[in-house]
């Protein structure tokens, strides 16, 4: 009888990524393959879904295939996603991979993949997986792909072409298969969520009409927006918050805090748009999280334009932040602006915004102690149960029961590192 073949899928960036992946996840476990979402020795295909956003992001792709290629010699590698749209041309036979697909072409990935494990036995149905059990308690779901913004530094135009958006009832459809799978959560994920409908013809409702179906059409517990821009909040959209369905988190990139910087940038707000963007989700979304991406060194970025990004970050208190150093990218604007600065200077205000974001951190998680919450819990690790509260705290707990897929009543109890203690309600656990 031949053996289920494993194949092991590897996601790099972005949730668009995470979406793409689960996609083509559920299609080979569909066909009853063993899928896992970890390098394994000896497994029989990789899939490595990248990113391409920094020159970091295009290393780890390297590094991930080269890695596959040391623990499966005989393995199938496909390279796929936005690394696969800028790589150089020849980079398979350079790092190791057998195929590179390019993003329009990730559908085909399975059928190429169960056409080539055919040759070394055929998959038998019905296999369990690890990765299948991730699937059943958070779900990422493509609603929209593409950007038309243009924004200086983002390469992400480039990669993943204009913006296209997946019709209203068609994201319906999607998360009802989820729900029926047992799924607690979905998350919306794209490009430019923001834009959601326009190239349907729409006006700016768009995401607030695909929120208010989603409502009226599912019943999962909860439904998670992956990003916003500055420019997409208002009160109509927000009203919609009253549903406490809704996820009270909004990532709401910044990249820079001053003006002169984001103009260059071609964002599409000023410092002070971006504040009262803030102001108005926090006086209309109860406990929310805003978690939001810094760019520290963009070219001609001065002492004084860091200093009014470092400020305006500690005047808001984020929930969370992403800092990351200015990386030149092919094919953008700012890739041929002058006044590129020195690699230290960036890294040392990278590091600064990352002292920052941390006591910001965890002056957000602490203001929750003693509360309690709602956990959808994921995965059990090193002991300790791992989950996360609607408004995008990562909780952990010492718990003998089988919690993994429940949603529970849990106090909030300390802080250690990264992650708040929890102690679950035991009444409610036992009555599930």
């Amino acid at each position: 009888m031949p053996k289920n073949p494993t194949v092991a899928v590897l996601t790099l960036g972005c949730k668009l990524n995470q979406s793409d992946s689960e996609t083509i996840a559920r299609r080979l476990i569909g066909a009853g393959v063993r899928v896992v979402d970890r390098p394994q020795r000896g497994a029989d295909a990789f899939v490595i879904n990248t990113c391409s956003v920094t020159h970091v992001a295009d290393r780890k792709a390297r590094h991930l295939v080269r890695l596959a290629r040391r623990l499966s010699p005989d393995a199938e590698i496909i390279l796929t996603g936005c690394y696969a749209e800028t790589a150089p041309e020849g980079i398979a036979q350079t790092i190791g991979a057998d195929a590179v697909v390019a993003n329009d072409g990730k559908a085909s990935i399975p059928d190429r993949l169960l056409a080539r494990l055919s040759e070394r036995g055929d998959p038998a149905a019905g296999c369990a997986s690890h990765l299948r059990e991730g699937l059943r308690t958070r779900a990422f779901v493509k609603i929209q792909e593409g950007c038309n913004e243009l924004c200086s530094f983002c390469i992400v135009p480039y990669t993943r072409g204009r913006e296209v958006s997946v019709p209203i009832e068609t994201v319906v459809r999607e998360v009802q298969s989820r729900e029926a799978e047992g799924v607690l959560e979905v998350v919306l994920t794209g490009t430019q969520l923001g834009n959601y409908g326009r190239d349907l013809g729409w006006s700016e409702q768009g995401p607030r009409l695909l929120l208010q179906a989603l409502l009226e059409q599912t019943s999962v517990p909860r439904i998670r927006m992956s990003s916003v821009q500055a420019q997409d909040i208002s009160e109509e959209l927000l009203s919609l918050w009253r549903d406490s369905r809704l996820c009270p988190h909004f990532h709401l990139p910044l990249q820079s805090g001053s003006d002169p910087v984001l103009e260059r940038m071609r964002r599409r707000y000023t410092s002070d748009e971006y504040r009262r963007a803030v102001d108005t989700i926090r006086a209309h979304v109860l406990d929310v999280a805003i978690t939001t991406d810094v760019i520290a060194g963009f070219p001609g970025e001065t002492d004084e334009d860091f200093e009014r990004t470092y400020s305006l970050c500690r005047d808001i208190g984020f929930a969370a932040m992403h800092s990351f150093p200015y990386s030149r990218r092919p094919h953008t604007g700012a890739e041929r602006m002058d006044r590129q600065l020195p690699v230290e200077v960036r890294r040392q205000r990278m590091e600064r915004l990352l002292d920052l974001g941390r006591a910001a951190a965890a002056t957000f998680r602490q203001s929750f102690i003693g509360r309690t919450m709602d956990v959808l819990w994921e995965e059990k690790t090193a002991g300790f149960w791992h989950g996360l509260t609607g408004n995008y705290m990562r909780v952990q707990t010492a718990n003998e029961e089988d919690i993994a897929n429940r949603l529970t009543p849990t106090r909030l109890t300390s802080l250690d590192d990264d992650n708040v203690i929890g102690k679950v309600d035991t009444a409610v656990v036992a009555g599930m």
